[in-house]
Formats: structure tokens, sequence, C-alpha cells
């Protein structure tokens, strides 16, 4: 054949391959999977030994399970693209999550030599040698890493924890020696070394470096600490209680140290009520010094909280917030106290300022609303939920959002401004249409102005499906049946409310004397009426209804 004609035909099956190609592209990316699939085999046809081909068939072959043909095919990717690092890379990460360390391990020594600039391949390495405890393996590359890196902390600690293991000890200690004398002005590494020959028992050469890095700073906080703590294991009580006071009554020693200090000190004595005593002593002792951080005592707070101490925790949590006014655990847990003790000046107190720290957390905006509810102050309820609803984005919670509006109606209603109550709840319901306590308000203030009762009932309805068993609920049904005159099927709820209300309000009973009236059970009904005038009935009609012994609408 000629070589024009070979050489023509060579790019026509150049533009075929590409074409191919680039369409089962195109069609992966439209998640046209299969077709794309079949477009990669027409690639193969004309290139059997192409590598992109090869390494996007092996993708499909992964996901769908096929994992040997997966790796088979990748390999051969590699084989036929042996400079492409991202292949190789794929196929040793695929050896290893199969648990074909060997393979994976004969690969990745094959890039390191392909691909020397790649440290990468190293620490994969790295990784299936401690697997498999080839750990001098593990330390030759962990050396020839530090040709590479220099002698860091990691490596260094890599080493130690190896040559620790294997009974090593000498080598052990002498790799953290090395470490410390490759950093001597960072007294934390002369620290590691004390602490790990603590950790052997010998305890003069742990005391000798503590002491020469207290002699070199004196403030050193992880010296200080772990000279503690060498006093402690050596038995000598009294300088250990007096060095740890150093630690956490020097103002030069930082707050996460202090922390990190008290939480070991936790730990060490969880359990033992004596150590607790001397635990919470020594947070006292510190919080005197009026710390500028609210690390310390908030763990305080939670140390005691632990104890089930929660009225000396109040205090500290006070503490945190002067120090941080916008951390919301320790005011969130403090508006938690209040509410549950029903101190509603305490929540106004909490939220108000909740609500300048943090303002557009609406958590805050909502307590403070019932706190001003709770405290009769309806002008300052329609207040809050107006500034709250001002922070409200599309990503706020609607329900929430719904509950803003419904406590608005209510506090609408106090004020007897009837538009702007229906107006609310209408809002309420139009951010969450199960709002129940909107349903259940919104339908009972219609009724009682014997207006829209289709819509009150449909909307109360919801409410005893959604609670079958809240009287208040079941009371609310119950008078909208009433006011359209179901009296027998109004009986029904009442006397379900009646079962349900276990304080047996003066509502409820009169509500009960109405119905019952109405089904001829006259003298049941002045019962009901009598003990909802005892129970402190406002209504204006209940003195007549008992005189007369018959209904009188109000």
């Amino acid at each position: 054949m000629p070589v024009l004609l070979q050489a023509q035909n060579a790019d026509e099956q150049d533009r075929k391959y590409d074409y191919y190609f680039h369409e089962a592209t195109r069609l992966r990316i439209q998640k046209q999977y299969d077709a794309s699939f079949d477009m990669l085999q027409h690639c193969l046809a004309i290139r059997p030994n192409s590598a992109s081909a090869l390494y996007e068939l092996a993708q499909y072959y992964i996901v769908l399970k096929q994992t040997d043909l997966g790796m088979e095919t990748l390999a051969k990717a590699v084989e036929n693209a042996p400079d492409n690092y991202w292949y190789a890379q794929g196929l040793a990460n695929l050896y290893m999550q199969q648990n074909k360390l060997d393979q994976a391990a004969e690969l990745l020594e094959d890039m390191g030599k392909r691909f020397p600039g790649k440290i990468d391949i190293l620490y994969s390495l790295l990784q299936i040698y401690n697997r498999q405890a080839k750990y001098d393996r593990s330390i030759e590359l962990l050396n020839r890493l530090e040709v590479r890196m220099g002698k860091n902390e990691q490596i260094s600690m890599q080493k130690f924890a190896i040559y620790d293991q294997q009974g090593e000890e000498d080598k052990a200690m002498a790799e953290l020696q090395s470490l410390a004398d490759e950093f001597p002005t960072d007294y934390r590494y002369q620290v590691i070394l004390g602490d790990a020959y603590m950790q052997k028992e010998k305890y003069d050469q742990a005391y000798a470096i503590y002491q020469k890095i207290l002699k070199a700073e004196p403030d050193n906080a992880l010296a200080m600490y772990s000279l503690a703590a060498y006093y402690e294991q050596t038995g000598q009580t009294e300088k250990y209680d007096n060095q740890l006071n150093s630690v956490l009554l020097n103002r030069k020693v930082d707050a996460e140290t202090k922390v990190d200090v008290m939480r070991r000190l936790i730990i060490r004595n969880e359990g033992n009520q004596k150590d607790s005593t001397l635990v919470i002593n020594l947070f006292d002792r510190i919080m005197e010094q009026e710390p500028d951080d609210s690390q310390l005592p908030m763990l305080y707070a939670q140390y005691l909280y632990s104890k089930n101490m929660t009225d000396k925790a109040i205090p500290v949590l006070q503490q945190v917030l002067q120090i941080e006014p916008t951390n919301t655990t320790a005011r969130m847990t403090l508006l938690g106290e209040a509410v549950k003790k029903e101190d509603y000046a305490g929540v106004i107190d909490i939220c108000q300022t909740g609500t300048e720290a943090n303002p557009d957390m609406l958590e805050f905006y909502y307590y403070l609303a019932i706190g001003y509810n709770q405290t009769q102050q309806t002008d300052s309820v329609i207040s809050v939920c107006e500034r709250a609803l001002t922070h409200v984005t599309d990503e706020s919670d609607q329900n929430v959002v719904s509950d803003f509006y419904a406590i608005m109606g209510d506090a609408y209603h106090t004020k007897k401004s009837m538009s702007d109550t229906y107006r609310a709840y209408e809002k309420a319901l139009e951010y969450n249409s199960n709002n129940i306590m909107a349903l259940n308000n919104y339908a009972y203030y219609l009724s009682l102005e014997r207006r829209d009762l289709d819509k009150a009932e449909e909307m109360s309805y919801k409410t005893v499906k959604a609670e079958p068993n809240n009287a208040t609920y079941l009371d609310t049904y119950a008078w909208i049946l009433f006011e359209k005159g179901n009296y027998e099927q109004a009986k029904i709820y009442i006397d379900q409310a009646l079962q349900n209300d276990e304080a047996l309000s003066a509502e409820v009973l009169e509500h009960c004397g109405d119905i019952y009236f109405h089904t001829g059970e006259t003298e049941k009904a002045l019962d009901f009426w009598q003990q909802a005038k005892e129970k402190g009935s406002q209504s204006a009609t209940i003195d007549r209804k008992i005189r007369q012994k018959k209904y009188i609408r109000e």
C-alpha cells in the first residue's frame, strides 16, 4: 500500500476515535451511561490499547461492581500510559481498597522511580508497610521522607512509635533527642522528650529536662504541667498541688493550656467525690482572677452541670456572657433555666441582650415575646415580633416565622384589634398551614364573633385530629358546633373535653352547661353552670343562667 494512502487511513482512524471518545464524554456528562459505554467500546475497536478509553471503561466496571475486570482494565491503561501519574495512582488506590497490598506496594515502588517528585507516593507506601507490619521498610521510608522534607515532628514521632513498638528503646529515645537537638529553642520538643522518659519511668532524666526548660523559660506552661505530673507520679503530693496551682493561677499561662490542664484533671478525678471538691476549688480560685477568656468559665459551668450543681453554674454562665456576649451556648442554657423556673423577668433580661448580641437568632426574639406576653406587656410583644420578622431570610424556619405571626395574633386580640388579629393568623397559616395554636385561636375567636363558622369548624377540626385528647381544642370544636346549632354533636366533643380537662376550667364547665341545656338536660346544665361560677367564671351571664335556669346568650 502506498505510504500516502496509509497516512490517510491513519488520519481517518484518528478522526473516528476522537469522535467516539468525545461523544462518550458528552453522553457521560448527560448521564446517558449505557450509550457512553458503547462509544468507549467503539474507541477500543479502533485502538485496542488506548489508555484513555481503557481508563474510562475501568471506571464503569468499578461502578458496576465488576471490580476484577475494572482492575484488569485499569492496569492495562497504566501499562499503555506509563507516564500518566493519575492512572497509576488510581490503580494503586484500587489495589489498596481491595487489600491487594503487595501489588499496591510494587506499583508504588515503581511509581516512586518514575515520579520522583511526588511525595504522596512515599506516604501511600508508608501506609501499606505499616499495615503489613514491615517496620524496617517503614523506617527506611521515613528516613527518605526526612531527607526530602527535613526533620520534623510528624516523621520523628512516627519513627519513635515504631522503634518503641519494636522494643528498641535506645533508638526510640535517640529519635526524640535528635528532634529536640534539631530545634533547641522550641522547648515543646524537650517536653515531649521528658514526657517519654516519664512513660518509661526514668524519672531522674525527665526531672532534669523539665528543670532545664524552666530555668531557661520559667513560665513554660507545658514544662510546668509535666513537672506537676512528675510530682504526682513520684508521690510528692504537696509539691504536686503547689505545681498545679503555679500553672493554673499563673496569668502568663494562656487560657487554652489551662483548659487542657483542667480537662486532664477532671478526667483523672472522675468518680472521686473528694477530688471533685478539689477541682471546684481550683476553678473558683481561677475565676477569682477574672479571666478575660470564656473557655475556662465555660468548662467550669459544664463541669458543675455534670455534678448537678445548677445553682452554682448559673453565675458562672453569667460571667461567660460578660466576657463573650455572643456565646449562644451559655445564653441558651441560662434561658432554659429561666423558662424552667418560670422566671419571665429573667427570660426578658437574657433575651433582650441576646437579640443585641446575636440579632439574627430568632430564638431570642421568640422567648422575649413569650416573656413579655407572660408579664402582660402586649405592645412589647408586638414590637418584638415585628423586629424578629425583619431578620427572616429564605433560610429561616418557616414554622418559627409562623409562630411569630400567631403570637402577634394573640397580642392583637388582647388589644381587641380584631382585624389585625385575623390578618396575623392568616400570615401564620400562610407560613405553616398546620400551626395548631394559630388554627385553634383563630377558629375560637371567629366563633365568639359568630362569623365564618364553616371556616372556623374546618380549622378547629384540624386541631382535634392532630391532638384528639387536648381539652382546649376539643372545647373549641364543641363550641363552634354549638354556635352552628349542632347540639348533639357538640355534646360528644364537650364530654371528651371534660374527660381530658384535669383542671376542669370554668370556661369548659360553662360551655358544658350551655350545650347540655340545648340537648334538654336542664338539671345537668344548671350543675355545670354552678361549678363554673365556683371556679371563678368571668362570664357576664353566669349568674342570670343559674337564677333563671336557662341559657342566656352573651
